[in-house]
């Protein structure tokens, strides 16, 4: 046949930490024609990947991250799930590339924010020849949208507390440490840190036990990006899980950032925010850092 042969796509990789998302993201692609190859980071990922190609591999080992791009002919790479432990900078082992930037590499385990430390993963990625992509770029329909999710509706006491919250995690989000806060009344009860959005909540619950917020003022959950984040990885995500450690920490609802975060097992989600009277609502999104 007379011409250039046709440019046949590469495959998509999905880099597989813990929680429900990366397993959205391998239907999702699976659904439009994709053949996924599953990356499962040993000791985050919980999923059983049988029916998906897939490989455990340990989270800094970016050698055999590079070799299974070649071996498999993957042009694409997307980051999903949480990644509670960052591996120990004796436990990394690089390739020549990596090397390049091994001493980057060590002092953003040792110290950096996950913002940097991802930007850092993402180059590194990039350095073999793939294309990082979003999780939204596989499953759009996981985007919250502007407006309420669910029945309920926030009060006007509640839209002053998502003001309130929503200034507190920019700001938390400026020094990378984390992208949620949680507003009682209008006063900046709790900030996420490292140990993540659920783990926060029970620390609001049990400030509530111990009567450091009071049990007639309710209160909200703001989650949004950080201003400068690198909107391919780590996206705020919420779910039934969310609504849950909402609801047992007293509080009114929960507010995200319409189109940069992530809604997780919606119906189920939405079901249960309805039946604990809890509002859920996108909020328009804040205007990005350049």
């Amino acid at each position: 046949m007379d011409g250039e042969p046709s440019r046949k796509t590469g495959r998509l990789a999905i880099i597989a930490g813990g929680g429900l998302l990366p397993v959205y993201l391998a239907e999702a692609a699976r659904e439009q024609g994709e053949d996924p190859f599953i990356l499962a980071l040993r000791g985050e990922s919980e999923r059983d990947w049988h029916s998906f190609e897939h490989i455990d591999i340990d989270t800094g080992n970016l050698a055999g991250l590079k070799t299974t791009i070649g071996e498999k002919g993957i042009d694409r790479v997307v980051m999903s799930g949480a990644v509670k432990r960052r591996p120990d900078w004796r436990a990394v082992r690089p390739d020549i590339k990596a090397l390049l930037n091994f001493p980057r590499i060590i002092r953003s385990l040792a110290s950096a924010g996950d913002d940097k430390l991802l930007r850092l993963v993402i180059e590194v990625i990039e350095l073999y020849g793939c294309k990082v992509i979003g999780a939204q770029d596989i499953a759009p329909n996981l985007l919250a949208e502007v407006g309420p999710l669910g029945a309920v509706q926030p009060t006007d006491e509640d839209r002053a507390d998502i003001r309130q919250a929503r200034q507190a995690a920019e700001a938390l989000g400026r020094l990378d440490v984390g992208q949620g806060a949680v507003s009682v009344k209008g006063r900046v009860v709790a900030l996420e840190g490292a140990e993540g959005t659920d783990q926060m909540l029970e620390r609001v619950a049990r400030m509530r036990r111990e009567s450091r917020i009071s049990s007639r003022a309710r209160g909200v959950l703001v989650k949004l990006c950080k201003p400068q984040q690198d909107l391919r990885a780590d996206l705020p995500s919420i779910g039934p899980s969310t609504v849950a450690n909402a609801a047992a920490a007293g509080l009114a609802g929960i507010a995200v950032e319409a189109g940069r975060s992530l809604v997780l097992d919606r119906e189920e989600m939405v079901r249960e925010a309805d039946r604990l009277g809890l509002f859920v609502i996108g909020f328009e999104p804040t205007k990005r850092e350049s």
